[in-house]
C-alpha cells in the first residue's frame, strides 16, 4: 500500500511535493491572517450598529446597551488584542503566562523538580485540590456557584498559555466556601531539555496567585476573577504548604530571577513581585504503590486535548446550520408571496409571457436551494475538521459582509431590525472560524484525526495502564523511580 502524504517524512518527500505542501500552508496562513484581522474591524462595525442604533428603540435602549457590551467585551476587544499582541508581544519565555487573546498574564514565580504522579502527591498532601477542565457542566456550575456563592472546591481556572499550550496541571484552595476568593496556581511542563534562563534546570514552572473578588476586566470588560496584586503573598504560600505537609520536600530559591516590578495581568489587575523564583523539590515524595488519582497521563491529555473539536469550531457551525434555517425560511417565504402577487401580475400578460416569469421564478428558487444545500454542506464538512471548507465558508461570509457594507456607502439603510439573522451571523461566523483554536484543529492532518477517533478508547485504556506502571514504578522507589526530565 502506498502511504498517503501525511504518512510520508517530510526528508522522504520529492522537492516538488514539499514546494508544493509549503507554498499551500502559507497561502491558508495568509488567507487566515487576512480574514483574523477583517473579522476584527467587521465586529467593531457590528458594535457600532448596535449602539448608534439602540438610541432609534426608545425604552429599549437597556438592553442594547446590554447587547453592545457583550459584543465589545466578548467578540471585538478580544479580537483587537489578539492581533495587536502578535505584532508586539514577544513569542518567547519571559517570566509571564499569556492569555488566549495574547495579553501577558500571571507572572511565572515558582519552579518544580519532580515527576508528575509526585507533584500531584505533594500538591494533594498540601491540602490542594486539582481544579476541574472546562467544559459545558463546569462552566456552569462556576456561574451559579458564584452567583448563589456555593462553594465549588474544583472549580476550573481560565486558560494560560505557556511554551504554546494551556496549563497542564491546576490546583487550589477555596476560602471559607466562597467560589469568589480562592488560592490558584497552574503548572506547566517544561519541554524536554528546555533551560531557565541562566542555565537553571526545571520541570514544572508555575503561576499562583490569589483571586480576591469577581468583577470586570479592565482590558476586555469581560466577568473575571480579580487578583491580588502582591503575587509574592501566594507564592510563599504555596511553598509553605508544600513544605508543611510532612514530606522531605526542599526549596532552594534563585533570586532577582527577574527585575521586580508592577505591571498588569491580561484582566487588568495590578501585580508586583520581587523577582525571586523558589524551585521546590517534590522528588522525595514517596507516590503511593497503588498510584493516585491522576488518571490518563500527560501526553495523553494533551492529545485528546488537541483533537477535541474546539467551541470555537462547534460555535461556528451552529450559526452556519441557524443561517441555512433561516436562508430555508425567507425562500420559501419569498416562493408564498410570489404566488399571491404572481395571481394579478399574469393578469395582463400573455401565455409566452406568464411562462418566461414561472420559468425565471423557478430559477431563482433552485439557484437559492443550491446555494442553501452547498452552505449546510461546508458546515458538515467544517464539523469534521476540513481546513478548505473552513476558509471557503469564511470566505462566503466575507462577502456577505462587503456587500451589506457596499450597500451602505450606496445609500441603502441596513439595520440589525431587518437583517438581524444576516450581517450579524455572518460576522459572528467569521470570528469563530477564524479564531486560533479553529485554525489549529482544521489544520491537523486528516489521517491524524480519522486514526485518533477511531482509537481514542483505546488510547485512553493504554496511556491509563501506562500511567499506573509508571506510578507503581515511582512508589517502590520514590528516589530510583522520580522522573527528572
Amino acid at each position: 500500500m502506498c502511504p498517503t502524504p501525511q504518512q510520508v517524512p517530510a526528508g522522504l518527500m520529492s522537492p516538488r511535493r514539499s514546494r508544493w505542501r509549503a507554498r499551500r500552508r502559507s497561502i491558508n496562513a495568509m488567507v487566515d491572517n487576512f480574514v483574523f484581522a477583517f473579522s476584527g474591524l467587521a465586529a467593531l462595525w457590528l458594535a457600532w450598529l448596535v449602539l448608534s442604533q439602540g438610541f432609534a428603540w426608545g425604552w429599549y435602549l437597556a438592553p442594547f446597551f446590554v447587547l453592545f457590551w457583550l459584543v465589545l467585551a466578548y467578540l471585538v476587544l478580544p479580537r483587537l488584542h489578539s492581533i495587536l499582541t502578535a505584532i508586539y508581544v514577544p513569542d518567547y519565555f519571559i517570566g509571564r503566562a499569556r492569555t488566549s487573546d495574547g495579553l501577558l498574564g500571571d507572572p511565572i514565580n515558582l519552579a518544580v523538580m519532580g515527576s508528575e504522579a509526585q507533584l500531584h502527591e505533594a500538591m494533594s498532601r498540601a491540602g490542594w485540590i486539582r481544579a476541574d477542565e472546562i467544559t459545558l457542566a463546569s462552566s456552569r456550575r462556576i456561574i451559579t456557584s458564584t452567583v448563589l456563592k456555593r462553594s465549588y472546591d474544583e472549580a476550573p481556572v481560565s486558560p494560560l498559555l505557556l511554551f504554546g499550550h494551556q496549563q497542564d496541571l491546576a490546583y487550589q484552595q477555596e476560602v471559607q466556601g466562597n467560589p469568589a476568593k480562592r488560592h490558584h496556581v497552574r503548572f506547566w511542563r517544561c519541554p524536554d531539555g528546555w533551560l531557565l534562563p541562566g542555565g537553571h534546570r526545571a520541570d514544572w514552572l508555575a503561576a499562583g496567585t490569589f483571586d480576591r473578588a469577581v468583577g470586570f476586566s479592565l482590558f476586555t470588560l469581560q466577568v473575571t476573577h480579580k487578583i491580588d496584586a502582591d503575587t509574592d503573598i501566594e507564592r510563599d504560600h504555596i511553598v509553605s504548604t508544600l513544605v508543611e505537609s510532612g514530606a522531605e520536600i526542599q526549596v532552594r530559591v534563585i533570586e532577582d530571577f527577574a527585575t521586580g516590578y508592577h505591571s498588569r495581568n491580561g484582566g487588568g489587575d495590578t501585580i508586583q513581585t520581587d523577582g525571586d523564583l523558589p524551585v521546590v523539590d517534590v522528588r522525595p515524595v514517596a507516590v503511593p504503590v497503588d498510584g493516585n488519582d491522576l488518571g490518563l497521563g500527560l501526553d495523553a491529555r494533551r492529545e485528546i486535548r488537541a483533537r477535541r473539536r474546539p467551541v470555537s469550531t462547534a460555535l461556528g457551525v451552529l450559526l452556519m446550520v441557524v443561517r441555512v434555517v433561516v436562508g430555508a425560511v425567507t425562500v420559501a417565504l419569498m416562493l408564498g408571496e410570489w404566488q399571491e402577487v404572481s395571481r394579478t401580475a399574469v393578469a395582463g400578460m400573455s401565455a409566452e409571457e406568464a411562462q418566461m416569469l414561472d420559468v425565471f421564478v423557478l430559477v431563482v428558487v433552485i439557484l437559492a436551494a443550491l446555494g442553501i444545500a452547498l452552505y449546510l454542506v461546508l458546515a458538515v464538512l467544517v464539523f469534521r475538521g476540513s481546513n478548505w471548507a473552513r476558509i471557503a465558508s469564511m470566505a462566503y461570509s466575507g462577502l456577505l459582509v462587503v456587500v451589506s457594507a457596499v450597500s451602505i456607502l450606496g445609500g441603502e439603510h441596513i439595520t440589525l431590525g431587518t437583517n438581524l439573522f444576516g450581517l450579524p451571523l455572518d460576522i459572528l461566523v467569521l470570528l469563530a472560524l477564524s479564531a486560533r483554536s479553529s485554525r489549529l484543529w482544521a489544520r491537523r492532518p486528516r489521517a491524524r484525526k480519522r486514526a485518533g477517533s477511531r482509537n481514542q478508547t483505546g488510547t485512553r485504556q493504554e496511556a491509563a495502564a501506562a500511567q499506573a506502571g509508571q506510578q507503581a514504578g515511582a512508589g517502590t522507589d520514590p528516589v530510583a523511580g522520580a522522573d527528572t526530565n
